[in-house]
């Protein structure tokens, strides 16, 4: 695989390099690529002492300047976007096609930053619309908030990152990265362009580890938001213990795509199939739990089936491959007793059904799976989707909204009144018509209900929800 890739703590943009050290695995092959040091609560409070005098040495920047920073941040990754390709596929085992299109995003979710930067705006407020504010006048500013604690995943380690570190710095706000365990090498080359570009060293840290570094983290009293995404376990945890702090979680889904009788079922099928098996199904917005209606549910199932025949799976570097690798073994074995437990409950393999490696498991479809059956209750994440038919709009939507989770659904319909019972009361953070639900657009305000999390991101709503605070003003003009 090369020679191994080392990146060292970025505390302040201080380097520092310690013992022991995380080793990072190819997915694939299971072979180490590449390492990191682990981070200590000492390292933390350092780099959040760091942050204290950086967020200073961004908040006075100019909107334009910070905006100048980040175009120059998105100038270099478009110049390195397949070194990044490539280091991302070995850290996730995500196929070459799929790290590229990440890389693409991460762009652009780095240019929308640089242009929002430039559109913090606040508003007048109408202090006379009450008896005690005759002869005043005021306006509300939005300031940054200061310290953000960043919490990001191993299956988008750029992009993720990306959606929470630029809109942050946008802003004028110090960040402090904690990646994946899994994939830290990403994260590290992004902060390396951020320096780069002219960000203040000092309000930008990057650092590795497990549950301590994260606690030590989150907790701190100076760092004022807490954004997160992972799993609802974890999402538990942080929230009871950070605080009084922003929290921005995001925890993931069982996304539910609705196929309607009316619907083009080869569409439909191809892109269930697509939404379903991207990056070996390990996508928060995952297509996972499929209603067919019954007058068509026998047709589109066996259309799915002959295009998830269609997929190549194997090595993730190869330009052809479709499905690559799970992150990990236990992952593999996890969604292997899944299956088992729902096919004693009743349900049903159509294709597929096993692990072809220590990592590949097989791309596959079920039907006929029970509702309590973990299959179809908790997040699979994993190359898995089920069918099971349903007769009425009401009953789809019992199905979807039976869930602890709510983050986007899609819906396959040409009927308008059916798509907007769905607009209306599905429990989700996003309704998407005639596609799966695995889609998002980087500048949308993408995140879910209940379960799912709490906040929004997309660069614009993150700066105005939680990436900024408001400031009232108000001026006595009484003569």
């Amino acid at each position: 695989m090369g020679k191994l890739i080392k990146k060292p703590l970025y505390i302040g943009g201080e380097t520092v390099w310690k013992e022991p050290t995380l080793d990072v695995v190819y997915p694939y092959k299971r072979q180490k690529v590449g390492e990191v040091p682990l981070a200590t609560p000492e390292d933390i409070k350092r780099a959040i002492d760091l942050a204290v005098e950086g967020q200073r040495e961004i908040a006075s920047l100019s909107a334009y300047e910070r905006s100048k920073i980040l175009y120059r941040a998105y100038e270099l990754l478009k110049e390195r976007a397949e070194e990044f390709a490539k280091i991302i596929t070995l850290e996730v085992g995500k196929t070459i096609r799929e790290a590229r299109t990440e890389v693409i995003r991460a762009q652009q979710t780095l240019l929308l930053s640089a242009e929002e930067a430039k559109r913090i705006y606040g508003e007048t407020i109408p202090y006379d619309a009450v008896p005690n504010g005759i002869n005043k006048v005021g306006f509300y500013i939005r300031v940054p908030v200061g310290i953000v604690a960043a919490i990001t995943p191993f299956n988008f380690p750029l992009n993720l990152t990306m959606h929470k570190v630029a809109p942050a710095l946008a802003a004028g706000n110090a960040v402090v990265v904690k990646p994946s365990e899994r994939t830290p090498l990403s994260a590290a080359m992004l902060a390396e362009i951020l320096y780069e570009a002219g960000i203040p060293k000092k309000a930008l840290s990057v650092v590795y580890g497990y549950a301590e570094v994260g606690k030590a983290l989150t907790t701190d009293e100076r760092v004022r938001v807490v954004s997160f995404t992972g799993s609802r376990k974890v999402g538990d945890i942080i929230a009871r213990q950070v605080g009084i702090k922003k929290l921005v979680l995001e925890l993931g889904s069982n996304s539910a795509l609705i196929v309607d009788k009316d619907a083009d079922l080869k569409k439909a099928a191809k892109k269930a199939v697509q939404g379903g098996f991207a990056l070996a199904g390990q996508v928060c917005i995952s297509v996972q739990r499929v209603f067919a209606h019954g007058e068509i549910f026998d047709q589109f199932v066996n259309l799915v089936v002959e295009e998830v025949k269609k997929l190549k799976v194997g090595d993730p570097m190869d330009e052809t491959t479709d499905v690559g690798p799970m992150i990990s073994p236990q992952d593999v074995e996890r969604i292997k007793t899944w299956i088992e437990e729902a096919v004693k409950d009743g349900a049903k393999v159509v294709y597929g059904g096993k692990p072809l490696s220590e990592t590949v498991f097989e791309p596959t479809v079920m039907t006929h799976v029970p509702r309590r059956s973990r299959v179809c209750a908790e997040e699979a994440f994993a190359p898995i989707i089920f069918v099971n038919p349903y007769k009425t709009t009401e009953e789809a939507l019992d199905w979807v909204n039976d869930s602890d989770y709510g983050l986007q659904i899609g819906v396959y319909t040409n009927n308008l009144k059916t798509a907007w019972e769905f607009i209306q009361k599905a429990q989700v953070g996003g309704v998407i018509i005639n596609d799966i639900p695995t889609f998002r657009a980087d500048n949308m305000p993408y995140g879910g209900v209940k379960y799912s999390g709490i906040g929004r991101e997309g660069p614009k709503f993150a700066i105005l929800e939680d990436y900024t605070e408001i400031k009232a003003v108000a001026i006595d003009l009484t003569p």
